[in-house]
C-alpha cells in the first residue's frame, strides 16, 4: 500500500484522499491537509515511485488509480478525492475504474487529455547531480541551478532529495520510461456522473476551453472554477483560496 499520511478524527463524512503530481510527495500537501484536519480526516498519500512508497516497475494511471482505490478501501471504502496534476489523473481514472470509491473529487490544474510538453529536462538535471558532493541542500541546489533557472521549480525538486542517504526519492528510471503515458491520458470508457469541480490556475494553461468536450464527455457534471493569480501550482501560489475552495465543494 502506498505510505500514507493521516491526519484528523473521523467525522460523520468520508476522509479527504489528496494525490499530489509528478516529482511531488505527500509532504508537500502537509500544510492544506493540516488545515482540513480540523474538520475531516485527511489522507495525503506518496505515489508509486515518489516519497516513502515502493518502486514499481510500471506507473500507468490504471496502477496508480488501483493503489488509491487500496488507500481509500482501507480507510472506510469511499473518500472525497483531491488530485493535482499527475494526481489529477490518477484521480480521474480513480473514479471511473473504482466509481463507488468516489463521493466527490476535485482535479487540481489538469485535463484528461494528452499534453506535448515534456519533463524529462528535470529527469536529466536531477540525474546530473552529483550527489557525493551533497553536504546541504543548498549544495545540490547549485548544482542544479544551471539546468533549472527557477527557483520556485529547484525547491520543489530538493523535497525529494534525501541528504543524509545521498539519494533522489523518485524512480527517476521508471519515471523516464512512462513519461509518455504520465503526459498522456489512457483510453478509458464509461463515466463518472458524480460531482467534480476541475479547479485550475488563471495563469495556468493546462485546462483550456478546447478540453471542455473530452471532460465532460468523461465527468457529465463536472464544474470548472479558476483561482485568479495562481498557475500550475495552485494550492501553493495562493493555500488559502485553494483551501476555501475544498472546503466549499466537498462541504455542499
Amino acid at each position: 500500500m502506498l505510505n500514507t499520511v493521516i491526519m484528523g478524527n473521523d467525522t460523520v463524512l468520508p476522509p479527504i484522499l489528496i494525490a499530489h503530481g509528478l516529482f511531488g510527495s505527500a509532504r508537500n500537501w502537509g500544510v492544506i491537509a493540516k488545515r482540513l484536519s480540523d474538520t475531516r480526516r485527511v489522507l495525503t498519500v506518496d505515489m508509486r515511485n515518489h516519497g516513502e512508497s515502493g518502486w514499481m516497475a510500471s506507473h500507468g494511471y490504471g496502477d496508480m488509480a488501483d493503489d488509491l482505490a487500496e488507500v481509500i478501501a482501507a480507510h472506510g471504502g469511499v473518500a472525497d478525492v483531491v488530485g493535482h496534476s499527475m494526481g489529477g489523473k490518477a484521480a480521474m481514472a480513480l473514479a471511473l475504474l473504482h466509481k463507488s470509491a468516489v463521493r466527490r473529487l476535485l482535479v487540481a490544474d489538469i485535463s484528461p487529455v494528452v499534453y506535448g510538453h515534456s519533463q524529462q529536462h528535470l529527469v536529466d538535471a536531477m540525474r546530473a547531480v552529483d550527489l557525493t558532493r551533497v553536504v546541504s541542500r543548498g549544495d545540490a541546489d547549485r548544482q542544479l541551478m544551471a539546468e533549472i533557472p527557477a527557483d520556485g521549480v529547484r525547491a520543489f525538486l530538493l523535497q525529494s532529495l534525501d541528504i543524509k542517504e545521498k539519494k533522489w526519492r523518485l524512480n527517476l528510471d521508471v519515471l523516464e520510461v512512462f513519461m509518455p503515458q504520465i503526459l498522456g491520458w489512457p483510453d478509458l470508457s464509461g463515466s463518472f456522473d458524480g460531482p467534480v469541480l476541475f479547479l485550475s490556475g488563471a495563469r495556468s494553461d493546462y485546462v483550456l476551453p478546447d478540453h471542455r468536450g473530452a471532460t465532460k464527455a468523461l465527468f457529465p457534471n463536472a464544474k470548472f472554477a479558476k483561482i485568479p493569480d495562481a498557475g500550475h501550482w495552485l494550492h501553493a501560489d495562493d493555500p488559502r483560496a485553494f483551501e476555501a475552495t475544498v472546503r466549499a465543494f466537498f462541504g455542499a
